[in-house]
């Protein structure tokens, strides 16, 4: 018996010492060594992490300081950048992924999660911040806008305006269902036209994409206003905004900012927070002291008490 035991403990010790030299003369890596960890990682993005950190910084400042030049700059530096450079942005994927909580590897996508919480962040404290500056798709439609002379635009009637701005929520809703049934991605490259910094597609595509941008001449921020999905599922998280545009008393008569509103924002007193950008405008208008109505009232106010 002792001596089956002793040839059985043998055999064991034979089969393991042949698997061992077989593994070596593989020379097969650790798991441990295969894997980089969390700081190296850290150290081969940390060149993206901190373009995006200035860019968001540029972002910030241009829309607490209210500045018109700051905020161009922002918008070239996203399409240059954020479009051309990374061909990154938040699209429809991304709240595909959220739903099917398929979300990319974090430690080889610092920089998009940096992205993705500067966005959901920026969105619920202030609104739409996103698509009114950083969006590289909506910067450049809004550069293009400043180019294309004021004679060639045609303005939506008010009536249409608050209806066609619901389509989007319709695109939103069609494709979430889309995917939800089919689980296929693909219907992105129909409904949203960021691809096109990638530089990569059908001949079709570019043709489809040709006549919106040429119809972006005549209608302002045309695909943002009435047919991204993006900015519908933003619209309807920038409903729990923490820092709303304040309003005065007198804005309850006056039109000033309602007329100035490229984005059909502002209906009578209201602001509707699912369909204000920030892109700044009015704030800067209620903050002048020579054109704001609350401000001349104050003025003829303190005219009037100084008598």
């Amino acid at each position: 018996m002792k001596l089956i035991v002793a040839g059985l403990l043998m055999l064991v010790l034979a089969v393991d010492a042949a698997a061992q030299a077989t593994k070596d003369a593989w020379n097969f890596a650790d798991e441990d060594e295969a894997t980089s960890n969390l700081a190296a990682d850290l150290r081969e993005q940390a060149a993206d992490l901190t373009m995006f950190t200035a860019f968001a910084t540029l972002a910030l400042v241009s829309f607490f300081r209210k500045s018109e030049r700051l905020k161009w700059i922002t918008m070239g530096a996203a399409v240059l950048y954020l479009g051309f450079a990374r061909s990154q942005l938040i699209t429809i994927v991304n709240v595909f992924g959220l739903i099917a909580w398929n979300l990319p590897v974090f430690r080889h996508n610092m920089t998009w999660y940096l992205f993705a919480i500067f966005t959901v962040v920026t969105t619920v404290l202030w609104g739409r911040l996103y698509c009114g500056r950083v969006c590289a798709f909506g910067a450049m439609t809004q550069l293009l806008d400043k180019i294309v002379p004021a004679r060639l635009r045609f303005e939506v009637p008010d009536r249409i305006e608050r209806r066609a701005s619901y389509i989007k929520y319709g695109l939103l809703g069609a494709t979430v269902l889309y995917f939800w049934v089919t689980k296929n991605i693909s219907i992105y490259r129909y409904v949203e036209p960021f691809w096109m910094f990638s530089l990569q597609a059908s001949t079709g595509m570019w043709m489809g994409l040709a006549v919106l941008l040429a119809a972006t001449v005549f209608i302002r921020n045309l695909y943002c206003r009435f047919f991204c999905p993006v900015g519908a599922f933003l619209g309807l998280l920038s409903n729990l905004t923490v820092f709303r545009i304040k309003r005065w008393s007198e804005c309850n008569t006056c039109k000033i900012c309602e007329k100035t509103c490229e984005w059909g924002a502002i209906r009578g007193p209201t602001i509707v927070a699912s369909e204000c950008v920030r892109c700044d405008d009015c704030e800067r208008l209620y903050m002048d002291k020579q054109k704001c109505p609350h401000w001349l009232i104050v003025k003829k106010r303190a005219q009037a008490s100084s008598i």
